[in-house]
């Protein structure tokens, strides 16, 4: 088909035209991408998510690198952006006894684990004004410099406490080494007076044991551990052979609250009432390893009650299976906690920690404890007066053998 010299020309225009356009949209479309990047106008950003067997975190090192260019406000610390991510990394697991914990707090928790520190010897708490409270433990060097019973804390070193401060931070500044002139300064509202007082650290020892004969019948002795510490093994034995010397013929051994502790002293405790065979068994991923008690338990022929609540955990749990299962006592209150796994602690290079379970516990009778805890002999419901209607029956059933 031929075209005349007017469709030529027509035809000629359109195709000029449609390169015009063509231009002006590229030219408009690379202006866009141009002014965008000045005026730091979003952008939606695709990222690749990398192949699997990489090492580290590089999308996490992406994402910073985008708040750093363009982020409206002012940041986290640094600190708190890794503490952040590490317990994403943990929560992620769905495991809860895997966690991590930031310095102050695991600082507290090695003291309490050592069962002593260099302090001044103080309990903290908060009250429902959210005032910090002081309780000097009994011959103290808090006690004994003048601090009273529910006296509040003003300031440390001239510093004010403020209501929202972490109890942990609070309560390590008053901890430290044991040195001439080394310690802390107070201010404290008591009496309806503020006072500032100096007090030098001393060693601290906090006790995980404590005992008594009972006075509702002097045959029965009763113990509490509080929390299996390094300390707890020559504790009990003291307050065992206090109470042999005292002519009492069976024990009432309280475990309620106490969230466990350490391993070895737990099994070492529970080694005290028994004649050699097994404590627990505890399962890894790769091997079982059995932990039996010494053949050479003092207090063998002891007659035993444990008591036992919805707070019984971990080590707790550990020797009221073992007393139970062995058939050494039995076990009177409320279903216990259900920790019964292990979780190794590895301190960081900040001072912080982290928890990773690595094994479970099994009782000698091979009864899982974790997520399910220990079921009484005797299940009582607690009284809603505050009365000990546990320790009450755990006596009448001594009193019955």
């Amino acid at each position: 088909m031929k075209l005349s010299l007017t469709n030529k020309n027509a035809y000629l225009r359109s195709i000029l035209s449609g390169i015009l356009i063509g231009a002006v949209l590229a030219i408009t479309f690379v202006a866009g991408f141009y002014f965008r990047d000045l005026l730091n106008l979003p952008t939606r950003v695709t990222v690749s998510a990398g192949e699997p067997d990489e090492e580290g975190y590089p999308l996490l090192d992406e994402v910073q690198s985008l708040l750093d260019r363009i982020y409206l406000r002012e940041q986290p610390t640094y600190a708190e952006r890794q503490y952040a991510a590490i317990r994403g990394v943990l929560g992620i697991l769905g495991e809860p006894n895997t966690f991590f914990i930031d310095p102050p707090v695991a600082n507290s928790e090695a003291d309490v684990l050592a069962g002593t520190y260099g302090g001044i010897g103080i309990l903290l708490q908060q009250n429902e004004l959210g005032e910090f409270v002081l309780y000097p433990f009994s011959e103290s060097p808090a006690q004994e410099a003048g601090v009273s019973s529910g006296a509040v804390l003003v300031a440390i070193n001239g510093q004010a406490i403020g209501l929202t401060d972490s109890p942990d931070a609070i309560d390590q500044q008053m901890r430290g080494e044991v040195a001439d002139n080394n310690g802390v300064e107070l201010t404290i509202r008591q009496d309806d007076r503020e006072l500032t007082i100096f007090i030098e650290f001393d060693v601290i020892n906090v006790p995980s044991v404590v005992w008594r004969v009972l006075e509702e019948d002097s045959q029965l002795g009763y113990v509490q551990i509080l929390r299996f510490t390094s300390r707890t093994p020559d504790e009990l034995e003291t307050a065992l052979n206090d109470l042999l010397n005292a002519d009492i013929r069976a024990l009432v051994l309280d475990v309620r609250n106490n969230s466990g502790g350490l391993l070895e002293e737990s099994i070492a405790v529970a080694s005290m009432f028994l004649d050699g065979g097994v404590v627990i068994y505890e399962v890894t991923r790769d091997a079982e390893y059995t932990f039996e008690a010494d053949r050479d338990g003092t207090f063998t022929e002891l007659p035993i009650v444990v008591i036992v609540n919805n707070q019984t955990a971990s080590a707790a749990e550990l020797v009221a299976g073992a007393i139970r299962d062995r058939d050494r006592g039995i076990l009177i209150g409320q279903p216990t906690f259900g920790k019964g796994t292990v979780q190794q602690i590895f301190v960081l290079s900040d001072g912080s920690s982290v928890h990773i379970t690595s094994a479970e516990w099994f009782t000698p009778s091979r009864i899982p404890i974790a997520g399910v805890g220990l079921i009484p002999n005797i299940d009582m419901i607690p009284d809603g007066n505050g009365r000990d209607v546990e320790l009450g029956e755990a006596i009448r059933y001594l009193q019955g053998l």
